[in-house]
């Protein structure tokens, strides 16, 4: 049992007029959930605390992707790369937080943890899965953030599929302030896209925004959109992030794009910081897309 609800090995068919569907989770050791769509995995949703073999305790880490695929089974993210080893597939990480004027923070491990608490729904349908997560910010065992997931996860279609995320965030008894780092003023924080490593490594990475190509990396700069291309084992493919028109902020949220690491992150809140507050949720929404071959954009 885990969170009040038996894990299943494998789930694949629809709950809706018993129609099939394409889509399957499948609880990997009991860290892990995988969605897979006609049999060719999608992503790993991971739901234990994960440590990779050689890294130190403290680098334990929950409630991210990875590993995340283009629709043709390239893997597209990274975790525990030795550069920057705390960056995890897709994850939403702060490096400054605190409460009850205790200062940690959720980007790097270590320090305050985000935990699996429970699933609230595994759904497939023709068109589409739907996972709905509850996680929390813990500080020991003290939960002061209520953290909800949901992922709906698009049928691919033309070498291309989306994931639209709808994130949660709610004190839970006492503010909790949140902000992008202080260090050199570049305020990174929020949602992150950490890639596996391109053929070529940066002079072969392409980054691109509504603004074209961006040959330089990133620092608090606004944008709507951002895209990492390559090439990934000989495969070319790649990955974007949309930032959500209901969001505080859009379109100006400031971003920290790097070509080296391939890594995307909509700064959010930036250097200003958020107080979040029991009972008044901030909710950030984002479309990932994840492609195979070259950017539609």
């Amino acid at each position: 049992m885990i969170g009040g609800m038996v894990m299943l090995v494998g789930l694949c068919v629809s709950q809706a007029a018993g129609a099939e569907s394409p889509f399957c989770f499948r609880d990997i050791k009991a860290v892990g959930l995988e969605l897979s769509e006609n049999g060719k995995p999608v992503f790993v949703y991971n739901y234990g605390m994960i440590l990779a073999s050689g890294f130190p305790e403290k680098m334990r880490r929950s409630s991210y992707l990875h590993p995340v695929y283009a629709p043709d089974g390239t893997r597209l993210t990274d975790d525990f790369n030795p550069d920057h080893p705390h960056h995890r597939g897709i994850s939403w990480m702060w490096p400054e937080v605190t409460v009850d004027g205790k200062q940690g923070q959720t980007w790097e491990p270590g320090g305050f943890q985000q935990r699996f608490v429970r699933w609230k729904a595994r759904q497939m349908e023709a068109d589409c899965a739907r996972l709905a997560v509850e996680n929390g910010w813990y500080d020991g065992d003290r939960r002061f953030v209520r953290e909800d997931v949901e992922i709906v996860t698009h049928r691919a279609a033309h070498q291309q599929r989306t994931l639209d995320f709808t994130l949660r965030f709610e004190a839970v008894d006492q503010p909790v302030r949140i902000v992008g780092t202080s260090q050199g003023k570049k305020g990174f924080g929020g949602f992150c896209f950490r890639f596996a490593p391109r053929d070529g490594g940066s002079t072969k990475t392409i980054i691109r925004t509504e603004q074209g190509i961006s040959k330089k990396d990133d620092v608090r700069a606004p944008h709507r959109w951002g895209e990492v291309a390559g090439t990934f084992h000989g495969r070319p493919a790649g990955g974007r992030i949309e930032d959500d028109p209901s969001n505080p902020g859009y379109p100006r949220n400031a971003w920290l794009t790097r070509h080296g690491f391939g890594f995307l992150n909509v700064s959010y809140p930036g250097l200003t910081p958020l107080t979040l507050e029991p009972g008044k949720p901030l909710v950030l929404k984002y479309r990932v897309t994840l492609f195979s071959g070259e950017s539609k954009k």
